[in-house]
């Protein structure tokens, strides 16, 4: 994906059950288009699919579409080894695959799994070592030796395989910088987007942090989880009380996100169509086969 086009993706929470219904639905989108899918990392839930063994089965029967665990639950998942996953699916998949990383947020679950309790900002200090390492351990070159806080290793060798993009999911003022630092995009949290308040004071803070690493202004791109109905016909409001996106007919979303490009920088989409399993089809073709193609156009004029 080159890092100036505007991508379109969409998000599924699959579990053991919808294994069928997820590998049809991402095989269409891979021929109307898409630019990636997105499973979510909750390794906690018993029921839920494995999000990297998922990626690396559904990658291996599609031939364009990129995957993306949106996002990765970094402290279950050592980065040294998280660098081998995601460099082998790099090169086993052509380079179709994003790496989403996030701090971890369910920290009672994710304690449960044995893994040592961090306080927030200790969180976000591995977060950053982890992005770090990630990239150290791609792209070849020289063994590396890393002594961080919360990760080490010794005379590792990098594999020959560039590092894929990172997209963090920061919320907090640390995290938020950490993604300026080290990051190459950005989900902004709890589903917040461009008109947002939680958009507004977040981005700066990226770019602050970018800025000061030697990056240039909107250098860290933003990929929005985006909620919402299409509908047949218009609606009256296509956000509510609160200003939230609450979505439209194909018409009102393609203006919308044309203007989330255009005015607001906004560099993609990953739409999130059920609440569990995999998407709705229905709704999903006429992402991929009305509304993205409509965006790419007017973006592009």
């Amino acid at each position: 994906m080159s890092a100036h086009d505007v991508v379109f993706g969409f998000g599924a929470h699959p579990g053991i059950d919808d294994i069928p219904g997820l590998l049809r639905t991402v095989q269409q989108a891979d021929r109307d288009g898409l630019d990636h899918f997105s499973v979510a990392d909750h390794p906690y839930l018993g029921g839920r699919l494995d999000a990297y063994a998922t990626l690396g089965f559904v990658l291996g029967s599609t031939r364009h579409i990129a995957g993306l665990v949106n996002v990765t639950n970094v402290p279950t998942r050592p980065p040294a080894m998280l660098a081998r996953t995601v460099t082998s699916l790099s090169a086993l998949s052509g380079g179709r695959v994003v790496l989403g990383v996030g701090a971890g947020g369910l920290w009672d679950r994710i304690a449960d799994m044995g893994v040592p309790r961090l306080s927030p900002g200790a969180a976000v200090d591995a977060f950053e070592e982890a992005i770090t390492l990630v990239k150290l351990l791609s792209g070849g070159g020289a063994p590396v030796t890393f002594e961080g806080a919360h990760y080490q290793v010794r005379q590792i060798e990098p594999a020959p395989v560039a590092a894929p993009p990172v997209w963090t999911g920061s919320v907090g003022p640390k995290s938020l910088a950490a993604t300026g630092r080290v990051a190459d995009g950005w989900i902004p949290g709890h589903a917040a987007d461009w008109l947002s308040e939680r958009y507004r004071t977040s981005r700066p803070i990226i770019d602050e942090a970018a800025a000061a690493a030697g990056g240039g202004p909107g250098e860290i791109r933003t990929i929005y989880n985006l909620p919402g109905r299409i509908t047949d016909r218009p609606l009256p409001a296509t956000r509510g009380d609160d200003g939230r996106w609450l979505g439209g007919s194909a018409a009102q979303w393609i203006e919308e996100l044309t203007g989330a490009v255009l005015e607001h920088g906004a560099s993609g989409f990953t739409l999130f169509s059920a609440e569990n399993g995999a998407a709705d089809d229905t709704v999903l073709a006429r992402w991929a086969q009305e509304i993205a193609p409509a965006v790419r156009e007017a973006v592009t004029k």
